[in-house]
């Protein structure tokens, strides 16, 4: 292993850079494009303003913020930003647990044979369909799609017949949150560039499940 560059303090040297910082993030009509960075401050500032509503509740956003800090020492080494993403989509998860969990346990409850219905947590997948089937998310609910067009529930979850169909049709399994996370999580060899625009995307599914609770909280 090459250890050269190991304690090298320069690297932490935020305004020393030898090239324009670029990360993938969709803009108005190009959701591939590269987003170009030359200062330190540009990219401290864009990441800000990703952050969650301040009414989000602290466990949740504490680990949104952990992901951005990640996302902010990708200037450093940009192989941060696959950590950053992974801690985002934690911080999605709890956030869905937290707001869909009880209509699962109810659901559970509900079935005779489930005798262990409080010892399995729902999956990412499952919450992620919860959001399109029972709270009634679609891509004119999120301000990113609004902002960047494109579609976003099919990122969410897969359903059974579109499942079935491309089995039986010999397709790959479709690209949804679970399976990202899912594939930085258990350590997927050719994970590749970032995925472009998933901090903002992943702030706007929170605070869509938590949108009744802010309004709650803005008319209380």
């Amino acid at each position: 292993m090459n250890r050269s560059d190991a304690l090298n303090i320069s690297l932490f040297d935020t305004e020393q850079r030898d090239n324009t910082f670029l990360m993938p993030w969709p803009v108005p009509g190009n959701p591939g494009a590269l987003l170009p960075f030359c200062h330190f401050d540009e990219w401290q500032t864009f990441l800000e303003a990703c952050r969650l509503h301040p009414a989000i509740p602290e466990i949740v956003e504490s680990k949104f913020r952990r992901a951005q800090k990640l996302y902010l020492l990708a200037w450093i080494d940009f192989g941060l930003v696959k950590a950053g993403e992974l801690v985002a989509l934690t911080a999605l998860e709890l956030a869905l647990k937290d707001r869909y969990g009880g209509f699962f346990i109810q659901q559970d409850v509900r079935k005779p044979t489930r005798r262990n219905h409080t010892e399995r947590a729902p999956s990412l997948a499952r919450l992620l369909e919860h959001m399109v089937e029972k709270d009634g998310l679609t891509d004119e609910s999120l301000a990113f799609t609004k902002l960047y067009g494109g579609s976003v529930v099919s990122l969410l979850y897969e359903s059974e017949a579109s499942r079935n169909a491309a089995k039986k049709n010999g397709m790959p399994k479709a690209i949804t949150l679970a399976g990202i996370r899912n594939s930085i999580a258990h350590g997927d060899p050719f994970d590749g560039l970032p995925w472009s625009g998933l901090l903002e995307l992943i702030r706007d599914l929170i605070e869509y499940a938590y949108r009744s609770y802010l309004l709650e909280i803005e008319h209380g």
